[in-house]
């Protein structure tokens, strides 16, 4: 779950750690995001939460799970996810991204241990509570590598590269019963989903509805809806003008843009309108929120 600003198109933009292995480590303050909201996602990554402090609500493929205090969910490559407050609670949490290509040195384990599991359609993700047997194990080898990460020293990147296949290790353990009865056929109500969602990130500036959304999936406009309803529980044009308005707050927020500029580079036509959606949305209006972040980062 990384903002906005390091993943911004969702599927194909995310800002590693190192250009020499593709991982990302941040540690993460629900209230950090709009709303304590993160925007629906999907990448290639292997995406691990661990949960410092308060709780989180967190949906996969439309499947919901709370997090708290302790709690560990490592999420499969390629599956629809996000997470969001609990009853207005905030959450601290520490998020780190692992690229399977990591584990490619070695093509025979990379294709007996790796490639079966991330192509796995009933494998989606993998959740760690605190009497878990396995549970000491995973946290450990996550502090270690979140700890290495902040304290760099010179071997720290063979370090991390052993610590993540380590980790793996330990997943591939946890699927092991999985693993006999999955199979690599993927759900294509969410490769639907997936293909509609990045068609979304990739035109949201433009004036698309409904129909436009539909003909990304090759579907028609109530399949669509029922799908954006299963996996996200909100309609596609609710979902386009969500996604609208969070590029919006993090262009206000980053850039000097004016105001008209920032609405039409989010694809709403009119000021006056992109006006009237964010004070309903944010309750205050653009120039309201631009100043208000701009004191919170003085701050």
């Amino acid at each position: 779950m990384i903002d906005i600003k390091i993943m911004q198109d969702a599927s194909e933009i995310i800002r590693y750690d190192s250009d020499k292995l593709p991982y990302a480590i941040q540690e993460r303050l629900l209230s950090q995001f709009t709303e304590r909201r993160a925007l629906c996602h999907w990448h290639p990554d292997i995406e691990c939460i661990r949960i410092y402090e308060g709780s989180m609500c967190y949906e996969i493929n439309g499947e919901q799970i709370l997090l708290q205090t302790g709690d560990i969910v490592i999420v499969n490559s390629g599956q629809l996810h996000y997470g969001y407050a609990h009853d207005d609670e905030d959450c601290k949490f520490c998020v780190e991204l692992i690229h399977p290509d990591i584990f490619k040195t070695n093509l025979h384990i990379y294709q007996e241990n790796v490639y079966p599991i991330i192509h796995a359609s009933g494998i989606t993700y993998w959740l760690y509570h605190k009497e878990d047997s396995n549970y000491q194990q995973v946290a450990s080898l996550l502090d270690q590598i979140f700890d290495i990460r902040n304290n760099p020293k010179d071997s720290m990147l063979c370090l991390l590269n052993g610590l993540f296949h380590c980790l793996w290790h330990c997943i591939y353990q946890s699927s092991t019963r999985q693993l006999q009865t999955a199979t690599l056929q993927k759900n294509p109500d969410i490769s639907l989903q997936k293909q509609m969602v990045t068609y979304i990130h990739e035109h949201y500036a433009e004036d698309i509805g409904l129909d436009d959304i539909a003909s990304a999936g090759n579907i028609s406009r109530s399949k669509c809806c029922k799908i954006f309803q299963a996996y996200l529980q909100q309609s596609p044009v609710s979902f386009l003008n969500d996604y609208r308005m969070e590029i919006s707050c993090n262009l206000l927020s980053n850039t000097s843009y004016s105001i008209t500029e920032i609405a039409l580079a989010c694809g709403f036509n009119h000021l006056s309108y992109f006006s009237k959606s964010f004070l309903k949305k944010y309750g205050c209006t653009p120039n309201q929120y631009r100043k208000r972040e701009a004191g919170t980062l003085k701050k």
